[in-house]
């Protein structure tokens, strides 16, 4: 069934309800009573002359993996996209507030990137690295140049996943030690090596993991027992109480104690082989890190013989806006750093950079990666890398997301159920919450509900969180002004909506 959660508008299941929505974005934005127009652009996608919508669930429920799910009761069937926006196969655009989960990191086909693998596909696409090619050779000094320390040396891969499981390998092997630590609420890869190390129950399967990976309390301002509105680097605070004072969280310090009682009371002998955690957590639901954390969380690890490892497959190449990588907001240097997602704006590619001490332990056997570096791969990595310097995104992830969420935390005034506000850059979560007091998630069909308002009025965004409670907010870091406006319009009216269906 077609239908519209307009207000005054009220179409019936018929043809011409199938016709309204299906009519251009900005003759639907307008016809839309309070709704601004979506902002106008200079694209003409093409027309789909593919397979049509029936056919394609059709052939997902047979032939495609079951665990594959879709977002929406009616999914988006997508048919191309370009920067910001993306559009479905009937012509109708959206606002890509989720950018492929956080992935497309400079514009959907930008033509900076398209062309750079257009001219390296007729060049040479596939050799492997058992012969010299120059692409990984310029693309690994190009992408260590954007590091700090001794960060000096790549393995690349084909994604975040393989990514961190590399990584785990060598913390191990460089420290002789197999226990590792990892956060609670954290997602570092489904693989089955990595679903130990990831702690969120909804991303594990009953069947034994885990093995050598021990978990933290998460330091979550919000939702943890510590931390309040003086503890997060960012244009929006928890609005809780806490003992903290300004530039100062304190509540770092007992979330770290918790770090040493795993270490105390978990390693073999005090030791341990590494420590893992993103600066802010993606498919968590944009919890950040209280200010200062991985700062004194790095030195107890470090005190203990370990490594310390800094998951940059969402937060890296500038999306925080403040700083080029996660962890640089936490004032840290890690022995290993991992990345994929926009290092490549969606071409499938993920790398581990570390010293040339730690990366030494794998030449204790023979180490290969089939597809890993190679030459089309590399050539849309170095075109993102310059992309991101010559159209500043960085600066624009700071200029816009701090308007974002800034006009975000004007939102949660308005509403109740709006519990927090969080993020940085254009990496930006909204926690809904029953009531501000309890903070009780609010229930799926709820935050569902609000969630297909949105899709039905143009904006696409993501969820997460333990609860699914979360709204994801990490967009192509080309995003403007105008399209948060239009956004926050769409936002506002979802959670009016809501409101009268209560």
């Amino acid at each position: 069934m077609i239908r519209t959660t307009c207000n005054k508008l009220r179409l019936p299941a018929s043809r011409d309800a199938w016709m309204f929505y299906h009519r251009p974005t900005a003759a639907i934005s307008s016809a839309i009573d309070g709704l601004p127009e979506m902002p106008p652009h200079d694209f003409q996608p093409s027309t789909h002359d593919g397979l049509d919508f029936s056919t394609v669930l059709n052939i997902r429920k047979k032939n495609l993996n079951p665990a594959l799910f879709t977002f929406y009761r009616k999914p988006v069937y997508i048919h191309q996209g370009h920067m910001q926006y993306l559009w479905d196969t009937n012509g109708r655009r959206y606002i890509d507030l989720f950018a492929g989960i956080v992935t497309v990191s400079v514009g959907h086909c930008h033509p900076t990137v398209g062309r750079a693998a257009q001219e390296q596909m007729k060049k040479l696409w596939h050799t492997t690295n058992i012969y010299l090619h120059p692409k990984i050779h310029e693309y690994a000094e190009k992408l260590v140049s954007k590091l700090p320390g001794n960060l000096k040396v790549v393995y690349v891969t084909n994604s975040g996943s393989e990514a961190n499981d590399l990584a785990i390998l060598m913390a191990r092997l460089y420290t002789g030690v197999f226990e590792c630590v990892s956060l609670r609420n954290c997602y570092h890869g489904a693989s089955p090596y990595l679903m130990g190390l990831t702690a969120l129950s909804t991303w594990r399967y009953n069947s034994p993991t885990g093995f050598g990976f021990h978990h933290t309390m998460n330091p979550d301002p919000y939702r943890g027992p510590w931390g309040g509105k003086h503890c997060r680097d960012s244009p929006a605070q928890p609005g809780r109480q806490c003992d903290c004072v300004e530039g100062e969280c304190h509540a770092k310090d007992m979330y770290v104690d918790q770090l040493e009682d795993v270490l105390r009371y978990s390693m073999p002998k005090g030791k341990v082989a590494a420590f893992i955690a993103e600066a802010i957590q993606g498919v968590g639901g944009a919890v950040q890190l209280p200010d200062g954390y991985l700062k004194k969380a790095y030195e107890k690890i470090r005190a203990h013989g370990g490594l310390c490892i800094a998951d940059e497959v969402q937060t890296g190449f500038g999306r925080l806006g403040s700083h080029y990588w996660g962890f640089e907001s936490q004032g840290v240097v890690p022995d290993i750093v991992t990345m994929a997602k926009g290092m490549g704006n969606g071409y499938p590619m993920g790398a581990v950079v570390t010293t040339p001490e730690i990366a030494a332990t794998m030449g204790q056997a023979l180490h290969f990666n089939t597809f890993g570096g190679n030459p089309v791969a590399c050539a849309v990595g170095s075109a993102v890398l310059d992309v991101i310097d010559e159209e500043k995104t960085q600066a624009l992830c700071a200029d816009v997301g701090t308007y974002f969420i800034q006009a975000l935390d004007s939102l949660r005034s308005e509403f109740e159920i709006i519990g927090d506000i969080r993020g940085k850059g254009l990496m930006i979560g909204v926690e809904l919450v029953k009531d501000k007091v309890s903070r009780d998630p609010l229930p799926g069909d709820e935050v569902a509900s609000i969630w297909e308002d949105t899709k039905e009025m143009g904006v696409l965004i993501g969820k997460g969180g333990l609860f699914g409670n979360c709204l994801r907010i990490k967009p192509p870091m080309c995003l403007t002004k105008a399209d948060v406006d239009y956004s926050l319009a769409v936002l506002r009216r979802a959670l009016q909506n809501h409101s009268q269906r209560q």
